[in-house]
């Protein structure tokens, strides 16, 4: 602890995820998958989002069009769903409750700021920005950065912990999907789960897994380990 009581994390790390993690998105997924498949007259399966979770971009594409017999090639299909998220991340996406109060606490305790994200740049970027987030990291990268190794690997959590040089052991992610957990764990990281309406089928191994729980940051741990 420092002189005046506030929690010192000089030589930490904490590493976020950005959908359903800092900021309230994944809503948006939910709408721009149900808008993409209802133009080619398609109802969204029960399973479809579990199934894509943990995937980057070009394997949804790619599994999306084999699924449905989808005409459409990846690149197209990458393309169409980022311009509708650009304009719903630049204009509506808000942040998860007290989130950038605790960053801003975060940061102000010496600890080094990571985002981890599956998102690809031209969506990361306006997101952040709109959200109030964008000065507050000292890294950003997403599994594109990563070899395109999606966050059922640790390629993009031990990427940011290189960039922002703070040894794995000493860095907490903080995650809504359960396969990004277990990464994060596999690669020696504490994790901490943050409660999304979307992993609520996972919510009980998501409680066994995690270091800790949280449904607001307002309740996020002040002192990393």
């Amino acid at each position: 602890m420092t002189a005046g009581g506030a929690a010192d994390n000089t030589g930490r790390a904490a590493i976020f995820d950005l959908d359903g993690t800092l900021l309230d998105s994944m809503g948006v997924w939910d709408r721009i998958d149900e808008e993409f498949l209802a133009k080619r007259g398609i109802t969204v399966p029960d399973d479809y989002m579990a199934k894509v979770s943990a995937m980057q971009f070009m394997e949804i594409a790619e599994y999306t069009i084999e699924r449905f017999g989808l005409h459409d090639t990846p690149e197209a299909l990458v393309a169409e769903w980022n311009d509708m998220a650009r304009r719903m991340y630049a204009q509506a996406v808000e942040p998860k409750p007290h989130a950038v109060d605790y960053l801003r606490a975060l940061k102000a305790s010496g600890a080094r700021l990571a985002v981890a994200t599956t998102m690809l740049p031209d969506l990361r970027t306006p997101a952040l920005e709109h959200a109030g987030m964008a000065d507050l990291f000292d890294a950003v990268v997403g599994v594109d950065d990563a070899g395109d190794r999606g966050k059922e690997h640790p390629d993009v959590y031990l990427l940011a912990a290189r960039q922002v040089g703070v040894d794995p052991a000493h860095c907490t992610v903080f995650e809504d999907l359960l396969a990004g957990m277990r990464s994060a764990k596999s690669a020696g990281m504490q994790v901490w789960a943050v409660h999304d309406d979307s992993s609520d089928h996972d919510w009980d191994r998501i409680c066994t897994l995690a270091d800790g729980v949280l449904f607001d940051f307002a309740d996020a741990p002040r002192r990393l380990q």
